[in-house]
């Protein structure tokens, strides 16, 4: 079977959606580093839109680490395909990434790009462990940190090659490139900025001025599920295409991309690809927190109390009313939503992807680092629920599913994928049922639950959605749900 390339792209099915423009006319305006699965069907997708209409936004990737992505779609002129899923999935190739690039391998090539007065966007999807950050700051004693400031030159890192690349700019008297995280980091262009200035006064204090006082660092949020891509993806894209693709990806139909419309050099029009441009990526990153993710994390405690596998299963049952009663009565009024967001839509299009049947989330997975996730998902709902004298005995409902949850886990052996997992499993161990006595230990969680854990009116609503779930088994939860 041939290989997809440019050559191949007349011979598509038609149904399958292809570039609206000549590649070999584009010209590259922005660097990505870390052009994984995610960067491919998101980011890559939106600029795919633009291309048409502005061929100077084409997208060099950067990989730090591994070459796979580039080798996999060298030979096929960079050229990948998009299977957008749902009831019915459709097949989409594109062509926005240009060049691929191995940092370690070809680290002039990387530099020379991000020199390049063309390129007036960098982007970045690295996942959080990639920005080596220890708390809010800079972590140099990381290895590649390390490595970074005694060799500015050769950088490793992803702060490295940003800071390396400004540098140029400056010396040669560019202007510097906007840099954009696309990381689920909060806050992500506030970190990425304080890192990189804390990077560079390392290596050259007027540089870090500079970058401080020149370089805009926006924040962004962004969403849609990716799941990842396996043979018979492969397999399937290449009976419907006519052709092989070493390494499609897939995603569902819904995606988001809100950015901090905060630019220091020219920057795509983004907005005409369905991105959103705010002042405010704050209020959308607390709706997607609080909404979507209180009520995914909802339904995986007490979908798994029910001895359900997926977020499509717990959507079958009565679970679907009750997590939509709680976003739509208990925590869509208690967000402050940022202009321009639609709520009763936006609930309607989470509640379309957990019924998404192409989409299989376990909720297992949905449950790892809950400790780390409870927080920022219900526990701030909760306190500004009580701060407006609202019922919180849904949202109580839902973290009393998490304690028996881990009381279950516990109780039957099985370790938490958690990093409080050692103090989770004594907690759950030691349950015996009685609701002041299981909830006062897991309030004794301060770095879950913190000064709410003394506010009596939580632990009391606690204690009585606690009693309420029992033992945690389906009939008792079927009891309180509805």
């Amino acid at each position: 079977m041939r290989r997809l390339s440019i050559t191949a792209l007349p011979d598509l099915p038609p149904e399958v959606v292809r570039p609206g423009y000549e590649l070999p006319d584009t010209e590259i305006g922005i660097v990505h580093i870390g052009p994984g699965a995610f960067h491919r069907v998101h980011q890559a997708m939106y600029v795919d839109d633009l291309l048409a209409a502005d061929p100077e936004w084409a997208i060099c990737g950067v990989s730090l680490h591994s070459a796979t992505v580039r080798d996999a779609l060298a030979p096929q002129d960079n050229l990948y395909t998009v299977a957008q899923l749902g009831e019915l999935t459709s097949l989409r190739v594109i062509g926005s990434i240009r060049e691929l690039l191995h940092a370690p391998s070809q680290q002039n090539a990387v530099l020379e790009r991000l020199a390049d007065p063309a390129v007036r966007l960098v982007t970045l999807t690295i996942t959080e462990k990639g920005y080596c950050l220890n708390g809010e700051d800079l972590d140099v004693a990381h290895a590649d940190i390390a490595h970074d400031i005694a060799s500015p030159a050769a950088p490793r890192s992803a702060i490295g090659c940003i800071t390396a690349g400004l540098a140029a700019r400056r010396a040669q008297g560019h202007q510097p490139y906007t840099v954009l995280s696309c990381d689920n980091l909060s806050g992500n262009g506030h970190r990425l900025r304080r890192a990189t200035i804390q990077f560079a006064a390392r290596i050259d204090p007027a540089l870090a001025k500079w970058i401080e006082a020149e370089v805009a660092f926006p924040c962004s949020m962004v969403d849609s599920i990716t799941p990842a891509t396996d043979d018979v993806l492969r397999e399937r894209v290449a009976a419907e295409l006519g052709c092989r693709d070493a390494w499609p990806v897939q995603r569902e139909a819904f995606t988001q991309w809100v950015i901090e419309d905060r630019f220091c050099n020219e920057r795509p029009a983004l907005e005409f690809a369905g991105a959103v441009l705010t002042s405010n990526v704050a209020g959308y990153e607390s709706a997607k927190l609080r909404l979507l993710n209180g009520a995914h994390s909802t339904l995986a405690w007490l979908g798994s109390l029910m001895g359900l596998a997926t977020v499509g299963d717990a959507m079958a049952t009565p679970l679907a009313a009750f997590v939509e009663r709680l976003m739509r009565e208990s925590i869509a009024p208690v967000v402050a939503l940022p202009d321009g967001l639609d709520v009763g839509m936006y609930i309607d299009d989470i509640l379309n992807r957990f019924r998404n049947p192409a989409i299989q989330h376990k909720l297992s997975q949905i449950c790892w680092d809950s400790s780390q996730k409870l927080p920022v998902r219900l526990l701030s709902t909760v306190s500004d629920a009580l701060a407006q004298r609202r019922d919180i005995a849904p949202l109580c409902l839902s973290i009393a599913g998490w304690m028996c949850f881990v009381r279950r886990q516990s109780q039957s052996g099985v370790a938490l994928e958690d990093p409080l997992n050692d103090a989770l499993t004594a907690i759950g161990r030691a349950c015996n049922g009685d609701a002041t006595h299981d909830v006062a230990d897991f309030l004794k969680l301060d770095a879950v639950f913190g000064p709410l854990a003394r506010d009596e009116r939580f632990a009391a609503a606690l204690r009585v959605a606690y009693s309420a779930l029992g033992t945690g088994s389906p009939d008792a939860l079927a009891g309180v749900i509805q």
